[in-house]
């Protein structure tokens, strides 16, 4: 057996930075590796040098992969060509499934390459159509929360069940936040997190101002707090903020603090949704896109939950927002009816952080590299 591994690894988003930084962190504990591919500063931490800039990979929804299919097809064949002229032993496609699966197709067809999927397409919800192709090419998948990991040994394929890094986080006390940001411990906190992706931030941040503007003609001890994933991100989400005369607190990288000091969050449907309902700062959970990509979706999903906390939970214990729905004056309804019992919440907490614990990284590193 080789004492090094060489692996080529993809992550398009901040998300799947986090995970391929983890996971690589794991390998290098039983292996030394050359790492290949795309990622972000966390998996640069760890010895990548990205082949481009990974946001390049972060194209959602129905229209825009379109729009752009002759960059990404040309995104696809530059990293197939790399990881075959470099004789990877693994390929790990982290999140990103519909791009991350035409490379292990590619792969599978043009070499003996093993193939991993990090983070499992959402199947169960739709286009189960493409369980054919995950059992033909890719040789483990993994997952992060648990009904996903039964729907797949269900279905027969090789999974694992990782588990998710929310289930280790913990409030921080609102005395460390209020000083770390000079913020008035009089003030009523309300989180607004837009999401990671410069469209969601597009589609949302027009109907989160207006509920702000909203919210805070009638709750004047109100101060909202927007956790930016990144400075790019940040300056973003303030072009729709400068002329308002709410208060606010905007930073990079301040999740767990602004959601620890939150009664309530307004989410965008997503991760942040279980962080905030970890945190214990009650998700207040909202979608919308286009027309065209919510009118051909609408017609492809199976469930009627899209919330990660009430998806964990098999009910709609949080509020759903979504699309026509998803209004200023609907986001106002919610808060005027949230009865938050302590008790209660605390209970579908420790549910939801008990389906999020898994196996980890070291063990799903030691099957990476059985393969």
């Amino acid at each position: 057996m080789k004492d090094y591994l060489k692996i080529g690894i993809v992550a398009g988003e901040h998300s799947g930075d986090i995970l391929g930084e983890n996971l690589l962190k794991s390998l290098k504990k039983i292996k030394n590796v050359e790492i290949y591919g795309v990622g972000g500063p966390r998996m640069e931490s760890q010895g990548l040098k990205s082949s481009f800039d990974f946001n390049k990979l972060n194209i959602m929804g129905l229209v825009d992969p379109i729009l752009n299919y002759s960059k990404i097809m040309s995104y696809k064949n530059d990293l197939c060509d790399l990881f075959i002229n470099k004789k990877i032993d693994i390929f790990i496609g982290i999140d990103s499934p519909d791009f991350n699966m035409q490379i292990q197709k590619k792969l599978k067809k043009n070499s003996e390459i093993k193939t991993v999927q990090l983070v499992t397409p959402s199947i169960w919800a739709w286009r189960k159509g493409r369980l054919k192709n995950i059992k033909k090419y890719t040789d483990l998948s993994v997952s992060l929360f648990k009904f996903e990991h039964d729907f797949y040994n269900k279905h027969g394929l090789n999974n694992i069940f990782l588990g998710h890094h929310f289930s280790d986080l913990k409030p921080i006390k609102a005395s460390e936040v209020i000083k770390k940001f000079n913020l008035d411990k009089k003030s009523k906190y309300v989180s607004i997190m837009p999401g990671s992706r410069k469209s969601e931030i597009k589609n949302m941040m027009p109907t989160y101002l207006e509920f702000m503007e909203l919210y805070y003609n009638s709750n004047e001890r109100v101060h909202f707090l927007i956790p930016a994933v990144n400075q790019d991100d940040l300056e973003h989400i303030n072009s729709y903020l400068d002329d308002s005369k709410i208060k606010y607190t905007i930073e990079a990288n301040a999740a767990n603090e602004f959601l620890s000091i939150s009664e309530f969050s307004i989410v965008t449907s997503g991760t942040a949704s279980l962080q905030s309902t970890v945190l214990g700062s009650h998700p207040i959970i909202c979608y919308k896109t286009s027309f065209f990509n919510y009118f051909i979706i609408s017609r492809m999903i199976q469930t009627e939950i899209i919330g990660l906390p009430n998806l964990l939970l098999s009910q709609k214990f949080f509020p759903e927002l979504v699309q026509k729905s998803c209004t200023s004056q609907n986001i106002l309804l919610e808060t005027q009816k949230l009865k938050i019992n302590k008790f209660i919440l605390d209970q579908k907490t420790d549910l939801i952080i008990k389906n999020l614990k898994g196996v980890g990284f070291d063990s799903l590193a030691e099957a990476v590299t059985i393969l």
